[in-house]
């Protein structure tokens, strides 16, 4: 359906918005995605009572739903969710003290919402909570698709990150998955006459020569190929295109940690590479992650490896600023490329992302189906064309109108985001299965088409942690993860940089293993 809508811009867009905009307060404009009203229909037509649910939420702006103009909103999601929204639907908890709040409200039992979104991935506490039998099992109530269509769309490969003991306790907060990708300098590549990479090769190949043919051209040798930093994200989307896996890989029937592969050595040897021969600044383990940005706006790097829209925006400053284009004509310009081959006609692969940004879980204060049912179907509607619409663009004529081309335009851009009636709404949807359903009636330039392009053409090429769903339930990885994550980081890291050789590699991962990570592989293997 989204890819339909995507082409089906102009008067489509203009009759949906404008459905959206008069606020039906029995729910019936009608979902793209749902075929049902938006408040629940008895035999003989007539709307059955509103439900309650309860729900813990981040609070990101400062006073969400509670601006001139909330009202209305909190009235629409009301009618449209069937859902009785009052004082006591919502408890919002700043971002700042999150955390903490999180904690303490799982450990009273008797007062918690129905409800708790989880501002993070799985961790020791909420492993424990589950093992108490804090959540519901979710594995047989979300993938009814008649009561649940969009809900029940969501990847299961994303799912496992949110499973515990083979139950399915989340509703994870969807992200794009395919948003991994190489950005570089279009016009440095024109100059030099460079076709964009489609292979491992390739790509060092043009960080050779923006690094030693002046790509710039302004005869100094002071640019080079990769914008590195002690973000150590860009290594991890690199193994991946060696077929090192994401984090974890199986190999003969057995799930091993990517560092124990051969792909994993190969895809180190060749960073070394490019760090021995100078295509990455020297200092980049001790370089602030905002340096990779600054970087590649001021010409100093030519390959950004690393989330696709950080390589659009940069694409934006050249474009905002007017920054001459390396080849006398135009402006600098970006290109992206999302999956890269190992070799020329190999298997094109890009890290996936988790796919989610915390989730939300469901709890035993929901005490019979029937409530389970409500905040499911509460969540699920969320997700309908019409509450997406609501939750990130507000109502029309208030927070957006609709220019003649049928595109929206914000009425509230660069306001404080505390004083928008629809703010903290977008926090009560988990963007299942369309997280930008909007975007189709935006207006949006070349580079943000071609970024999300790039970001649709990456899902096919994605690797997956295969390990993720076990990983929650490893006592050890749950207890010591961090410091054995650690520990892989920095020898690959002082491997790189030459610090130590191979036999003090293997050392270090040695030290992972006697630090518990031989515990940790036979934790998650024993789970299959």
């Amino acid at each position: 359906m989204m890819k339909k809508k995507l082409l089906a811009l102009g008067m489509a867009v203009v009759m949906m918005l404008s459905c959206v905009a008069c606020g039906s307060k029995t729910g019936d404009g009608g979902s793209n995605n749902n075929p049902t009203n938006g408040a629940t229909q008895e035999a003989g037509g007539e709307t059955s009572e509103k439900k309650r649910i309860t729900m813990m939420a981040i609070d990101y702006n400062g006073s969400p739903l509670s601006a001139e103009g909330s009202e209305e909103i909190k009235q629409k999601v009301s009618d449209y969710t069937n859902t009785i929204i009052d004082d006591k639907t919502f408890t919002w908890v700043a971002n700042d003290t999150y955390t903490e709040k999180l904690g303490l409200t799982l450990l009273d039992k008797d007062n918690m919402p129905m409800i708790i979104t989880v501002n993070g991935p799985v961790n020791s506490t909420i492993v424990q909570a589950a093992n108490a039998g804090a959540f519901w099992d979710l594995s047989e109530y979300l993938f009814d698709y008649q009561k649940y269509p969009n809900l029940s769309q969501a990847n299961k490969e994303v799912l496992e990150q949110v499973t515990i003991n083979g139950q399915l306790i989340g509703i994870y907060r969807a992200r794009p998955i395919g948003r991994n990708a190489v950005g570089y300098r279009a016009d440095w590549a024109e100059k030099l006459g460079l076709e964009a990479p489609e292979t491992i090769e390739d790509l060092y190949n043009m960080a050779y020569q923006f690094t030693y043919n002046d790509p710039d051209g302004n005869g100094k040798d002071d640019t080079y190929g990769f914008a590195f930093t002690k973000n150590t994200a860009p290594l991890d989307i690199i193994q991946a295109w060696f077929d090192a896996g994401n984090g974890w890989v199986e190999k003969d029937g057995k799930l091993v940690p990517g560092h124990q592969t051969e792909e994993y050595m190969e895809a180190l040897n060749w960073l070394r590479k490019i760090y021995e021969e100078g295509l990455v600044a020297k200092d980049w383990p001790v370089r602030e992650p905002s340096t990779a940005t600054d970087s590649m706006k001021k010409g100093e790097a030519g390959i950004f490896v690393t989330a696709i829209d950080d390589s659009r925006r940069v694409w934006d400053y050249f474009e905002d600023n007017k920054i001459p284009a390396a080849t006398g004509e135009g402006i600098a310009s970006m290109n992206f490329v999302g999956a890269i081959a190992k070799e020329e006609g190999g298997d094109k692969r890009t890290q996936a992302t988790t796919g989610m940004n915390g989730f939300y879980v469901i709890t035993k204060a929901a005490k019979t189906e029937a409530d389970l049912e409500a905040c499911l179907s509460f969540l699920d509607k969320m997700c309908d064309d019409e509450m997406l619409l609501l939750c990130d663009y507000g109502v029309e004529g208030i927070s957006y109108e609709v220019d003649t081309d049928g595109n929206l335009v914000s009425l509230v851009q660069g306001k404080d985001l505390a004083t928008i009636p629809h703010n903290g709404l977008n926090q009560l949807t988990p963007y299942i299965p369309n997280q930008a359903i909007v975007s189709m009636g935006t207006k949006r330039t070349d580079r943000k088409i071609l970024e999300d392009q790039v970001k649709e053409q990456n899902i096919q090429y994605a690797v997956f942690n295969p390990a993720a769903g076990y990983l929650n339930n490893s006592k050890t990885y749950s207890m010591n993860g961090g410091n054995l994550d650690e520990i892989l980081k920095q020898a690959r890291t002082q491997y790189i940089c030459g610090e130590i050789d191979e036999s003090g590699l293997r050392a270090k991962w040695t030290e992972w293993e006697k630090a518990g990570g031989a515990n940790v592989i036979e934790e998650v293997n024993a789970q299959r």
